[in-house]
């Protein structure tokens, strides 16, 4: 008879390329992952998996023949469940959603809650990384949506399903330049001040690379950040100028603590989107967290 979930098993461990990450995407144990490999092999009556110097890799004779047709199969027992799970209209499973912590905090959280609070049934993962790794994961199917800060170049076979919100990158300082407050300045005149940036490895950083490029402006940082959080605090203590979206300031810039430059020309504005593998079959239970931003306006659908 055969086991469905020892094939589950097998092909979560293909998609991960670690017994490790297998074992935590399908919480269960490593020994539990590795006895459920071993027991396929002794039913199929060959190795599906070898060791490499960085995980594992599907054997020639085995694992690489059966691969596609149990991910096919997966598929389509998945799409069943669905199916059924939306005549109830009652979603189940696990809904894997990709952002950075940001993204997370300012733009995703009340819709979460709100999806949480009427599909209590529906496992919520979040996986939180940086885009180009969100990214990364929709290709290997750790995850389901993924939304990232654009503009980044994608792989053919991701699409962008909508943008959900568009981020104002600005100036921001605190007391120690209060001199600053209402007066005109040029991005030129930044030349002068030591500047907060976030990490090099972002896409809000390379936005304001090519800013400045295309301007001909050097926008060197004295300081580098990984997170914008810190940014502020360090802002708001005067350790210079720091160039952050306004939607992430905004209790900051409401409370005093930290005030807005008027620099020209100011920076383009950027999106966020959301992010899907092409052709492929949608889950009910992610449709209906694709619902939840249906309410955008013209103007954050735009791109």
């Amino acid at each position: 008879m055969i086991n469905l979930e020892l094939y589950k098993v097998f092909y979560t461990v293909a998609r991960c390329g670690s017994l490790t990450k297998a074992a935590e995407e399908l919480y269960i144990s490593q020994p539990a992952v590795s006895q459920a490999i071993k027991q396929l092999e002794a039913q199929l009556g060959t190795p599906l998996f070898k060791r490499m110097h960085k995980g594992i890799e599907l054997t020639a004779q085995g694992g690489e023949v059966i691969i596609g047709d149990v991910g096919r199969a997966l598929n389509i027992l998945g799409g069943v469940e669905d199916k059924l799970a939306e005549r109830r209209g009652s979603p189940a499973g696990t809904l894997r959603i990709g952002a950075s912590e940001t993204i997370f905090q300012y733009i995703l959280s009340d819709k979460i809650v709100g999806y949480h609070r009427l599909y209590p049934q529906v496992k919520i993962e979040l996986i939180e990384d940086t885009t180009p790794r969100i990214v990364d994961s929709l290709l290997a199917d750790r995850c389901d949506v993924g939304f990232l800060n654009l503009p980044i170049a994608l792989d053919p076979a991701i699409k962008v399903v909508d943008s959900v919100a568009l981020l104002d990158d600005i100036f921001v300082a605190g007391r120690a330049y209060d001199h600053l407050k209402g007066k005109e300045l040029t991005v030129w005149d930044l030349e002068k001040y030591p500047l907060l940036f976030i990490d090099a490895n972002t896409v809000a950083r390379a936005s304001i690379m090519h800013f400045a490029d295309s301007l001909g402006v050097d926008l060197s940082p004295a300081i580098e950040v990984d997170g914008w959080g810190f940014m502020k605090q360090l802002v708001e203590r005067g350790m210079g100028i720091g160039c952050i979206p306004r939607q992430y300031a905004e209790r900051r810039l409401n409370d005093g603590s930290l005030f807005e430059l008027n620099v020209t020309p100011s920076l383009p504005p950027r999106s966020i989107g959301m992010a899907m593998l092409k052709n492929a079959n949608t889950p009910f239970s992610v449709r209906l967290f694709i619902k939840f931003f249906d309410h955008l306006s013209e103007r954050d659908k735009k791109v």
